[in-house]
């Protein structure tokens, strides 16, 4: 199946800040960080961690999807929590029900604040496209 190299949403934030969502280079596709953007490129849940955590699931979700992927050929990911002490549990319940026992390399850190604001949470991943989709 042949995909697009870069993946871009078409968003104003992608040309604001210079950046694509997802670049593959050989057999790995960076994955730049998701988050609660609804489908306009709009951030609809400020400060409401679950369903910006849901949305963000959703967003990794259509990154995959484009380059035919799954999840379980993510391979790591960094995951930046506002107000990691609060948001850790439902992180870590999340996490466990977003990869259903696939367990990539993985990294949590507590932020004061991230881009936009009431944002609390923002997942960058690599995936590899050799693994068994």
């Amino acid at each position: 199946m042949a995909t697009s190299d870069v993946f871009s949403y078409g968003i104003p934030a992608e040309s604001d800040f210079g950046y694509a969502q997802a670049i593959r280079s050989g057999d790995l596709i960076h994955v730049s960080g998701q988050l609660a953007f609804d489908e306009a490129g709009g951030f609809p849940h400020p400060g409401d961690f679950d369903a910006q955590l849901r949305l963000t699931h959703t967003a990794m979700d259509r990154v995959l999807a484009h380059y035919g992927a799954t999840r379980g050929q993510i391979v790591s990911q960094t995951l930046y929590v506002v107000d990691l002490g609060r948001h850790a549990a439902a992180t870590a319940e999340a996490n466990l029900a977003y990869f259903d026992g696939h367990r990539p390399a993985s990294t949590v850190l507590g932020v004061t604040e991230l881009t936009l604001p009431g944002q609390l949470i923002e997942i960058a991943f690599v995936v590899d496209t050799r693994l068994p989709a």
